[in-house]
């Protein structure tokens, strides 16, 4: 199993790295890929060392993460690669995941299309085919969404379940059952 989050200057740091950090703690292999450059600065100017750059081998993996943050998500959307990607993914019923503003690249390769999904709010007058919805989290399909920032923990374990998965060991272990306690 593999797993890809895409980087764009600009990203949203939770988002990104929480899935990445997730993902790796249940062993399975997250690559950190950035479409640009080895070094990408995060919207809020953290400069993050990613694994590799973005080649033809991402289209191996089982899954991709999109995070949101600006100029981050608007600059993975217009990025023809990302749009692509994510065509062949969904083609091949592939995981999709984006968070925040995002599921914006989901509108422009039209993989949203007639779906249910999730986004920032304000985003989803831009995701115009899908059929929003006022969630944390949302799968349909292959596609998973996140709302934002506050939803990157539950949108990194629901992807961990969706990969085939038990998330309670690592939620336990990072603490996150307190929270579901409440």
């Amino acid at each position: 199993m593999k797993a890809i989050v895409l980087f764009k200057d600009g990203f949203e740091e939770l988002e990104a790295l929480s899935v990445v950090d997730v993902l790796r703690r249940a062993k399975v292999t997250c690559e950190m890929i950035g479409m640009d450059s080895l070094v990408v600065t995060s919207s809020h100017q953290i400069k993050i060392q990613m694994d590799k750059l973005f080649d033809k081998e991402a289209y191996e993996a089982d899954l991709v993460v999109l995070p949101g943050g600006l100029p981050g998500a608007t600059s993975l959307r217009d990025d023809q690669r990302v749009c692509d990607l994510l065509k062949d993914f969904n083609e091949k019923g592939k995981w999709i995941a984006a968070i925040c503003a995002g599921p914006i690249s989901l509108e422009k390769s039209g993989v949203i299309k007639g779906k249910k999904y999730t986004c920032y709010p304000g985003f989803e007058d831009e995701i115009v085919s899908g059929l929003h919805q006022d969630t944390l989290v949302y799968v349909d399909q292959n596609i998973i969404t996140g709302r934002g920032p506050a939803a990157a923990l539950e949108f990194a374990y629901v992807i961990l379940e969706k990969l085939g998965f038990d998330s309670q060991e690592i939620a336990k272990g990072m603490q996150y059952h307190y929270l579901k306690a409440q």
